[in-house]
């Protein structure tokens, strides 16, 4: 390559750059113009329909007509759907300052599905931290990822900053229970093996990523030791930035066992011994079974909680009657731990 091509390339190289921040900045600028233009919309027509209009004829008539008119001089975009839309978005977010300009109003069409307010103000906050897109979004909400980490949190009642600023992220406040792992499409085929399950997540590792939470970056598949000859290997190892520790993670195609609570324990050691840095918090290790065994999980070294922890999988997304279920199931069982410690 001459050096005149190499100029080219460079000279074309910074252009496009500046062209691709350009676009993007006018796209997130008008996302954000849209986002407030709705909010005004539908504090309008909050404030019209508070003047004396039912909320029946305002639903039939006025709607209906409002509709029409704003379709005809600006076309798509204001059909009676979208505007009840705008309108609802008002009745959630009063307060212009709640609202983030950095999602988009598709963003806030999956929030306004959320019907508690303490979780959707969560979806919000996250959604903005991690940048996720609206798909990423409408699938923690569809799989209720705010009731899973709520489960896994040990009877706290509520997700808060407040917690986060006043102590250190406890494991418990990251790991949740159960992790859907529908993206997988495993649910079909009963005869799936753990190696399945373990290439499956290699395979869909974004997706992964983001069902495990925040923090979490891959280190390795079936990192290998060898200990006097003989050799072991651990399924997938993670980090996580704001734990500040590695985390190990066996699959398990079925019930959880004695053994299989021994070698994460054995796993966990290893890796404190050979691996560790540091600076690092201590070792996390994280079995994943489809049918925890409650005996198991009471009389093994899970009780303690420290190190080791074991959390369901399952490869459809519940529904919420299900997940209530597992979150009554989960408090009776912890509510059990705690009065056989203290006999």
């Amino acid at each position: 390559m001459n050096e005149n091509n190499l100029v080219n390339l460079n000279l074309c190289k910074e252009i496009s750059e500046i062209i691709i921040s350009t676009r993007n900045s006018i796209r997130s600028s008008v996302n954000s113009a849209m986002v407030i233009a709705y909010w005004n919309i539908g504090k309008i027509i909050v404030e019209d329909q508070l003047k004396g209009a039912t909320r029946a004829q305002y639903g039939k008539s006025i709607l209906k007509d409002l509709s029409e008119k704003l379709t005809e001089e600006f076309g798509k975009g204001f059909n009676i759907r979208n505007l009840k839309h705008m309108k609802r978005f008002y009745e959630l977010f009063g307060n212009m300052n709640s609202v983030s300009t950095q999602l988009s109003w598709t963003h806030y069409r999956h929030l306004l599905k959320v019907e508690d307010s303490s979780a959707r103000n969560w979806y919000m906050r996250e959604c903005e931290k991690e940048n996720w897109s609206t798909r990423a979004l409408e699938r923690q909400i569809n799989s209720f990822y705010y009731d899973r980490l709520l489960s896994s949190k040990e009877k706290e009642p509520v997700i808060t900053e407040a917690i986060e600023k006043t102590k250190e992220l406890a494991p418990r406040d990251v790991l949740k229970d159960p992790y859907v792992l529908e993206f997988l499409n495993l649910k079909h085929r009963p005869s799936f093996t753990e190696q399945d399950l373990e290439s499956g997540l290699i395979e869909q590792l974004q997706e992964f990523l983001l069902e495990l939470g925040s923090g979490f970056s891959f280190v390795a598949r079936q990192k290998h030791f060898d200990l006097d000859g003989e050799h072991f290997y651990i399924d997938l190892v993670f980090y996580n930035y704001i734990l500040k520790c590695f985390i190990l993670i066996d699959l398990k195609r079925g019930k959880l066992t004695h053994q299989d609570v021994g070698q994460m324990d054995m796993y966990v050691r290893i890796f404190e011994d050979k691996m560790r840095g540091e600076g690092d918090n201590p070792t996390i290790g994280l079995i994943l079974c489809s049918d925890k065994n409650e005996a198991v999980a009471k009389y093994s070294i899970l009780s303690e909680g420290k190190q080791i922890f074991t959390s369901k999988y399952k490869l459809h997304l519940p529904t919420e009657e299900q997940l209530e279920r597992e979150i009554l199931k989960d408090i009776s069982l912890l509510e059990e731990g705690d009065s056989w410690e203290e006999k």
